[in-house]
């Protein structure tokens, strides 16, 4: 078995910084080094005062040290490191620029009175859990040794949870509305032959290329595959994000 430095320095590049600053933000709430009044999104401070940083922050504060918390920490180690080592392999800018679409459709949720919240961090982890879903719909899950069920139904699932227990489905619902804006514009449009118009931006590959955080590809292709086939690996210039039984991410 390795370690927890092994494992920790084995994490994707992006999974393991939004991971490890989620993490920071509650430690340092905890040591009384923050106050999250100071990272929280609030829209008139962002414009009147130009507090822009509130955008960025209060997406790494996911609430205190908790059981909650830790389900939430351990949803972007699982989910979050499956999607960057899996569908988005190789392919670190293109699961960058999904973070940062996710990002920017919260925060223009946030800005509907009725989704209006001050820390976006949890439905940016139901983001996360969404687009999993659909990348694999068929895989089992076992939800706190209760039910097994397939993964396609895993985030409406978890949003039942937090209902039964009280909690407010509201977050949940923002990243599920989130993750499904990104699949149809770049999955279920394409596929109706429509064209991707969320392609990674070359300014991002080179970026991230320069970081040396991943190898990125100059185009990804696509074609069809039968139900239950396996995606397989094609030349740097043709690869795709795999969808199971489904087709390669259109990106043209």
């Amino acid at each position: 078995m390795s370690s927890p430095g092994e494992y920790y320095n084995s994490l994707p590049p992006v999974t393991k910084a939004y991971g490890t600053l989620c993490l920071l933000t509650t430690a340092a709430f905890h040591l009384g080094l923050l106050n999250p009044y100071y990272i929280a999104l609030h829209f008139p401070l962002v414009f009147s005062h130009f507090q822009v940083w509130r955008l960025i922050t209060n997406f790494f504060f996911l609430g205190k040290f908790s059981i909650n918390f830790g389900i939430r920490l351990l949803m972007i180690a699982r989910y979050g490191v499956q999607l960057e080592n899996g569908p988005f392999d190789k392919r670190t800018a293109d699961f960058l620029w999904m973070m940062i679409f996710g990002a920017f459709s919260l925060l223009a949720l946030s800005a509907v009175p009725w989704f209006s919240s001050p820390f976006l961090g949890i439905p940016m982890v139901f983001m996360l859990l969404y687009i999993w879903s659909r990348e694999f719909p068929n895989a089992q899950v076992n939800i706190y040794g209760l039910v097994t069920l397939k993964a396609f139904y895993l985030p409406w699932a978890m949003l039942a949870l937090d209902v039964l227990f009280g909690a407010s489905p509201l977050p949940d619902l923002m990243g599920i509305i989130a993750g499904h804006l990104y699949y149809f514009l770049t999955v279920l449009h394409p596929l109706a032959g429509g064209k991707n118009i969320l392609k990674t931006p070359m300014w991002l590959h080179r970026l991230v290329a320069r970081w040396a955080t991943g190898r990125q590809q100059a185009q990804a292709h696509s074609y069809s595959t039968g139900p239950g086939s396996r995606s397989t690996s094609t030349t740097a210039s043709t690869s795709g994000v795999a969808f199971r039984g489904r087709s390669y991410r259109l990106n043209q």
